[in-house]
């Protein structure tokens, strides 16, 4: 056994935990997926290794973003590295920590092939627990409600605020279709099963309330923190941050 399997073999499970969100941060995925194994290897938690390591790596580094301390590069090779142990401890996993918390169905409006921010949202709202549909880009107004209005089929309970709709636009040329689509799911009666919210590069949170959205991002950490406020109780720009 040489020196970096001793240290694995006597870290306590916190310390593996933080360790992983190290490696994630540090953009090291087969660091991550090294101690993914380690801790299968343990009897460890595969759920508390993927909040407490994983997605507490993806959180950091939104934070960073967000603070401009890291820029897109950085967070797509965390994302990597994410993904490096998930693929590991999600087999090992009993049960799956999105269910717990909601879906997010995520997508670029028509006219608008920019997707990068949104695939960071998407990593980022993986990682805090949240099942996502991606919808892709250049997203037709009549895709958007018809993935609503399934997912909503699908639930005893349409007024539970499990389910929310982010829909980004990196072009003001595009923004208008956002209102667009707000208002496709009011006439199709889904719009009290599900929380609205925009983001983009040109999008403002003034926007965002003049369309009737409940929640503007400007970031990926922006939309995991407004996402969970949503999902944990009925709250919209009128309330909320």
């Amino acid at each position: 056994m040489n020196s970096a399997d001793n240290l694995l073999a006597s870290a306590a499970p916190v310390g593996l935990y933080d360790q992983l969100a190290a490696a994630v941060t540090t953009m090291k995925p087969e660091r991550v997926a090294e101690l993914a194994r380690e801790v299968l290897r343990q009897g460890l938690s595969a759920e508390d290794a993927m909040t407490l390591g994983l997605a507490a790596g993806m959180r950091r580094m939104g934070e960073k973003f967000a603070a401009h301390e890291c820029f897109v590069p950085e967070v797509l090779l965390a994302s990597k590295a994410m993904y490096a142990g998930f693929d590991i401890l999600s087999k090992a996993a009993s049960y799956k920590p999105q269910a717990t918390k909601g879906k997010v169905i995520l997508g670029v409006v028509q006219g608008d092939i920019h997707d990068i921010g949104k695939n960071i949202v998407k990593v980022m709202v993986q990682a805090a627990g949240f099942e996502v549909l991606d919808l892709g880009r250049n997203v037709p107004l009549p895709e958007f409600v018809k993935a609503v209005e399934s997912d909503l089929s699908d639930r005893s309970d349409r007024s539970d605020h499990g389910l929310v709709l982010g829909i980004s636009s990196l072009m003001t040329t595009t923004m208008p279709r956002m209102g667009k689509v707000v208002e496709a799911l009011d006439k199709a009666g889904l719009r009290p099963g599900v929380r609205v919210v925009v983001g983009g590069a040109p999008v403002t949170e003034q926007f965002a309330r003049n369309i009737g959205a409940d929640g503007f991002a400007p970031d990926a950490h922006s939309a995991v923190l407004k996402i969970e406020q949503l999902t944990d109780k009925d709250e919209g720009l009128g309330t909320g941050a």
